[in-house]
């Protein structure tokens, strides 16, 4: 695993109530195919993208952003990079290792409900589509 250079911030969208602190790790269901257990724990150097992990996120809680930080090597989103965007222009990145929360984020943008439908409709549309197959 090679680390980019990428020096962040860093940010983690999850529906999940965390204190600074507290580590995020991987080995739980992934949000977009939930009979996939994770091998790693993702976040984005975009706090909008973060958001909108946030708003997709699983769970009935409060959509949350945090500034995270990597406690360890990471690499590129193989899911995203070169598969779906050349290069990685979503900033999206995976590790092994925790991340640790830093601070929670207030000031990142919400999507408004036709929005949020719209990408949980593309969710769906994937994983009936084998090519939607997750990168573990």
């Amino acid at each position: 695993m090679s680390t980019p250079r990428d020096e962040g911030p860093f940010f983690h969208g999850t529906k999940a109530d965390l204190q600074v602190g507290d580590l995020l790790t991987a080995g739980f269901r992934s949000n977009y195919r939930p009979e996939v257990i994770m091998n790693h724990i993702y976040f984005t150097a975009l706090r909008d993208g973060a958001g909108l992990a946030a708003e997709l996120a699983a769970g009935d809680g409060v959509p949350r952003v945090y500034s995270v930080e990597p406690t360890g090597p990471f690499e590129d989103d193989p899911n995203v990079t070169d598969k779906k965007f050349p290069g990685n222009p979503t900033r999206s990145y995976r590790s092994s290792d925790p991340l640790r929360i830093l601070a929670e984020v207030t000031d990142w943008t919400r999507l408004t409900s036709e929005a949020l439908q719209g990408w949980r409709e593309r969710l769906a549309a994937l994983r009936e589509d084998e090519r939607g197959e997750i990168i573990n």
